[in-house]
């Protein structure tokens, strides 16, 4: 229910350390191919933009976002699936982009595979756009790889 969304007890937030089991367990549920703790801790001990989407102390979803000079890059998106399709990916998607603007990016960019059409939708109503594909970006499923699609946001 989209209610669910107006609780107080839902917030978003810097991804602390303590946060990286939930991140984690998130992460192995979703992608084939995840990311692993040492590249969370990377990205938090370079100070990119690490974010928490939570409901009381439970950790729902998260983001990770680069911001060079002039150019964002939005890393990772990710919501636990029993949380997917309520709205909270587009909400992390808008606090991260409001985050680049506010750190002077112009343009935001990002890679999503192409079969993944639900987070296609949602970059498409950001406005993102297509500007390219790279072939063979992701790794799948029997040694083959899925192309991704390279999106483009100006802020």
């Amino acid at each position: 229910m989209s209610a669910q969304l107006l609780d107080p007890l839902l917030g978003i937030r810097p991804m602390q350390p303590e946060d990286l089991p939930q991140v984690m367990a998130i992460e192995e549920s979703v992608y084939p191919f995840p990311w692993t703790l040492g590249i969370f801790q990377d990205c938090l001990r370079v100070g990119y933009c690490c974010w928490v989407v939570t409901l009381d102390q439970q950790v729902l979803g998260y983001g990770v976002m680069s911001v060079v000079i002039d150019e964002s890059h939005i890393l990772n998106i990710c919501i636990d699936p029993a949380w997917q399709g309520k709205g909270m990916g587009m909400k992390l998607a808008r606090r991260l982009l409001k985050i680049a603007r506010q750190h002077g990016a112009e343009t935001a960019y990002l890679e999503v595979r192409v079969g993944n059409k639900a987070a296609i939708g949602l970059y498409e109503k950001l406005g993102f756009v297509e500007i390219g594909q790279r072939s063979g970006y992701y790794p799948d499923s029997d040694l083959r790889r899925e192309d991704a699609l390279v999106m483009s946001l100006e802020l």
